[in-house]
């Protein structure tokens, strides 16, 4: 693949750029995000602004947070978006969202994530849910498949277990290679994430909740008995109500819960 020179701007491959320019698919990711004036918005990686112009036409002003340099000085010179930008040049994977809450206004938050870093990027996020309105996300195709899949499924694994546990996620919208400069190897979807309420994300830890899932899909052959021998016994899971001979697929998003906080209770 060649680099692409989009509007003076190279696309660098160890920021996983891909560059959107099919004006549909922006009209209806813009539709999805619905930005209004009091919106208190953020995107992350504006790029070269496909979805920021549109969205700030909408809602007149936006936080952006931009790793790359060159992208985050054009975006503060543009002659139009400029002055109607907040501008952080910086990486999203450290950056402190809660820091943009002001008036007790939650953030709306929106980007085209490079595939390289999504998920913990989507880990990162999750840390701030209750200080977050929505996220649309545009992502790998799988990812997204990964997000909303449900127990039974292939795809359902610690992503889908994670993301379930702290928002409802459905997909919007299928983005094929061709909508973007450089045409990526990959289908690409949005996805939508509308953050649960405090009290119905009950694990008593979500760092034990994800070391859980962490050895319950490392290896998906294996059964519950065998892949969570290192949390806790066959005999144990049967008092949960859990048969220990089942694949971690199986399971619900609330038996995974019900693990994590057995061991908490028991085993700290």
């Amino acid at each position: 693949m060649t680099d692409n020179v989009h509007l003076g701007h190279r696309a660098r491959k160890r920021f996983g750029q891909n560059f959107l320019h099919d004006d549909m698919i922006i009209d209806k990711i813009v539709t999805a995000i619905d930005p209004k004036p009091s919106d208190n918005l953020v995107e992350i990686g504006p790029g070269l602004g496909a979805i920021t112009e549109p969205v700030t036409d909408l809602s007149g002003q936006l936080t952006v947070v931009e790793l790359d340099k060159d992208l985050a000085e054009r975006l503060t010179q543009h002659p139009f978006l400029g002055p109607k930008l907040t501008v952080h040049q910086g990486d999203a994977m450290k950056f402190d969202f809660a820091s943009l809450i002001r008036d007790d206004e939650k953030l709306k938050v929106f980007g085209n994530l490079p595939y390289n870093v999504s998920t913990p990027l989507l880990f990162h996020l999750f840390e701030f849910v209750d200080n977050i309105e929505h996220m649309h996300f545009m992502l790998q195709k799988e990812v997204v498949k990964r997000m909303v899949a449900g127990p039974g499924s292939k795809a359902f694994g610690r992503l889908s277990v994670m993301t379930q546990y702290y928002c409802h996620a459905m997909p919007v919208i299928d983005v094929p290679p061709e909508c973007f400069k450089p045409a990526p190897k990959v289908d690409s979807a949005v996805v939508r994430l509308i953050p649960k309420k405090p009290e119905q994300r009950t694990a008593k830890s979500t760092k034990l909740l994800n070391t859980v899932c962490l050895e319950a899909f490392n290896q998906r052959r294996k059964t519950l008995r065998n892949s969570l021998s290192n949390l806790l016994t066959a005999d144990e899971l049967t008092a949960l109500g859990i048969d220990p001979s089942l694949r971690a697929e199986s399971l619900s998003l609330t038996q995974f819960i019900d693990i994590a906080n057995w061991i908490y209770d028991n085993k700290q």
